[in-house]
């Protein structure tokens, strides 16, 4: 099995594995105000800030799917879509069945984690009000993605995915130091997982065109 085929596999695995896992969690008694987190506790801000990481990961890989013509790029961006698209409805379940809001007004970034995110992303200049998270790509770099096709499309969207993902195990790494036990913070440790995996696989697909990280 390549590479490609394993990370893609393991992927769609721990999707599923977590969707059952929320699933019967999801199916236990309606959680009072003692068993649900605060709405400053770090499984809420995790979910929070992970639903709108997870979203801009989505949508750069239907830009990508778009912009080229090329199978394994094509695969590992439905992959990522398709996963990150499950994990991030999962996660706004979770604040619907704590009863806690999905944006947290005047609450910056990453505070659940003691670190606010403040000025430009790590994929390029630029920021907006309460900063970007770690990895996130600035609007100017999106909208070179959607003007790009072909191999430029590719390398731009595997440089921007791999800093993406960096800052997701970041995000990640921080729920499963600071969550509660249980299903969040299993998801957290998969993502970990699963990120480093395909930050290899990305590496190599960028190296196959000739192109660094």
């Amino acid at each position: 099995m390549t590479r490609t085929q394993w990370a893609s596999v393991t992927a769609v695995v721990l999707a599923l594995l977590f969707a059952g896992a929320a699933t019967v969690a999801s199916a236990g008694p309606e959680p009072s105000a003692q068993t649900a987190p605060a709405a400053d506790s770090a499984d809420a801000g995790f979910a929070r800030d992970m639903s709108v990481h997870h979203q801009q990961a989505v949508e750069m890989s239907f830009i990508v799917r778009d912009r080229t013509k090329d199978e394994e790029v094509r695969r590992l961006a439905y992959d990522i879509a398709n996963t990150q698209a499950n994990q991030r409805g999962m996660m706004l379940g979770w604040l619907d069945m704590w009863g806690l809001p999905k944006v947290a007004p005047g609450v910056e970034p990453m505070a659940w984690m003691g670190m606010p995110s403040h000025g430009p992303s790590h994929s390029g200049g630029g920021s907006h009000s309460g900063g970007l998270m770690p990895g996130m790509a600035t609007a100017a770099r999106m909208d070179q993605l959607r003007a790009a096709s072909g191999r430029q499309a590719e390398v731009l969207y595997l440089r921007l995915m791999t800093e993406h993902h960096k800052g997701g195990v970041h995000m990640a790494q921080g729920c499963v130091d600071k969550c509660r036990p249980g299903v969040e913070r299993d998801l957290a440790q998969g993502m970990v997982d699963a990120q480093e995996s395909e930050i290899l696989l990305m590496a190599d697909l960028l190296k196959k065109r000739g192109a660094k990280p």
